[in-house]
């Protein structure tokens, strides 16, 4: 008995994926709910769960082509059935393969371009159009290992192995030979994961539909240090998580957008919709690209609320594990570049918001205190916005609003 692995539902407005890597081959066995293919969207990888235990079957789709919701991946057949496992390849030699220099190069590069579009190559996976491009391979000439003789990756990549270990023809033409490229100087061309495609195009959208503007200030950081070092050992022993820096400034942004609330709305057609509530969106470095989980009801939560929930999607960001859910909606976005080193920065905005807050790293400064120079801890903090909404009144002093309650927490606490 055969069991269909289809792509699950990938969320709301979300209606096709890449297949990101195979996390199974044919012939090996898998059990129930097991990961056995990772799909890559257009903001996080899913992980697709084998239906029921038995043993791998063919892949239907192979590793870099686009699947719709419902399409068939592969089966699983039941326990006992032989399947062919997959075709194994050697493994390339670690030195990267100088590209062939154009003279020997049986095909033109239109003739294999052709070859790549025509014919029994229409069947090509993009991966292995990619390859047979790249490399200038026909693919007529290569013998396929995959399932029913098609080509794979791995065959156009020994080709291209074999045509340069070949010993170059003696050349004819006057035209003197190209000269190799040096040691050290060898390149790499790797595709785009669709997240990155993704994060690419709304950055790029962001800048050509928003009047971007950043506004900046900075904050001494001394009285919340104090605070922290004050506090620390006590709420991880009550709370059970520790207490950073992002949930003072994340208080602060809340008092800042609801005393300003258009740096908390956002422009849909040719209607402002303001929000009661602040959900607010993390900048998480994650593996394959930055990623914003929101933090949804960030007003009514506690420090520690805060502090538990922005721990858990980092967690979740590193394992892979963030779900479409987690990243939905947000009012406003915290971007930290501090934690790189980074001192000074423009954050661009994550649409549909209006505004982003940049926060950087901490140093010693010294500023004038009561007419005399002294040494403090000093932050740049940047506020960008889209002035399309938000008047440059507003941006200043909702910065400046972030500024005075990190600066004196204690406003945070009666809301001042």
């Amino acid at each position: 008995m055969s069991i269909e692995v289809k792509v699950p539902t990938l969320g709301e407005s979300v209606s096709e994926a890449t297949v990101g890597q195979w996390l199974k081959k044919p012939g090996e066995a898998v059990a129930v709910d097991e990961p056995i293919v990772s799909l890559e969207t257009d903001k996080v990888a899913v992980d697709v769960p084998a239906p029921a235990a038995g043993i791998m079957g063919n892949w239907i789709a192979k590793e870099g082509d686009t699947v719709s919701v419902g399409a068939l991946l592969a089966m699983i057949e039941a326990a006992g059935t032989t399947v062919a496992p997959a075709p194994v390849v050697a493994a390339p030699a670690p030195a990267p393969v100088a590209t062939p220099a154009p003279a020997p190069v049986v095909a033109s590069a239109p003739a294999v371009a052709k070859a790549a579009t025509d014919g029994d190559a229409a069947a090509l996976s993009p991966a292995v159009r990619r390859a047979v491009l790249e490399y200038g391979i026909d693919p007529a000439t290569v013998k396929g290992t995959g399932a029913g003789g098609r080509l794979t990756k791995e065959d156009v990549m020994a080709a291209a192995q074999a045509k340069a270990a070949a010993p170059a023809p003696v050349a004819t033409a006057t035209v003197p030979a190209t000269v190799a490229a040096g040691p050290g100087r060898n390149e790499e061309r790797v595709k785009m994961t669709r997240l990155r495609q993704t994060i690419a195009k709304r950055l790029k959208g962001a800048q050509e539909t928003a009047a971007l503007l950043t506004t900046f200030n900075d904050v001494d950081m001394s009285a919340v240090m104090a605070a922290r070092n004050t506090f620390k050992d006590a709420f991880e022993k009550k709370h059970g998580i520790k207490l950073g820096f992002m949930s003072f400034f994340a208080k602060a942004s809340c008092l800042a957008l609801k005393d300003i609330p258009s740096v908390n709305a956002r422009i849909e057609g040719d209607e402002i919709v303001y929000h009661d509530y602040v959900d607010i969106s993390v900048a998480v470095s994650a593996p394959n690209g930055l990623v914003v989980p929101v933090v949804r009801d960030c007003d009514k939560l506690s420090f520690a609320g805060i502090e538990a929930a922005i721990a858990n999607y980092g967690k979740k960001a590193r394992d892979g594990t963030l779900t479409m859910d987690d990243m939905k909606g947000g009012t406003f976005t915290i971007s930290n570049g501090g934690v790189f080193g980074g001192l000074m920065s423009t954050p661009i905005i994550n649409p549909p918001q209006s505004a982003v807050l940049g926060l950087h790293r901490i140093e010693d400064r010294p500023v004038v205190r009561n007419g005399q120079i002294v040494i403090r801890p000093m932050m740049y903090i940047a506020l960008s916005y889209d002035h399309r909404l938000i008047d440059g009144r507003e941006a200043v002093t909702a910065l400046k609003t972030i500024k005075e309650a990190i600066e004196e927490p204690t406003r945070l606490l009666i809301d001042l």
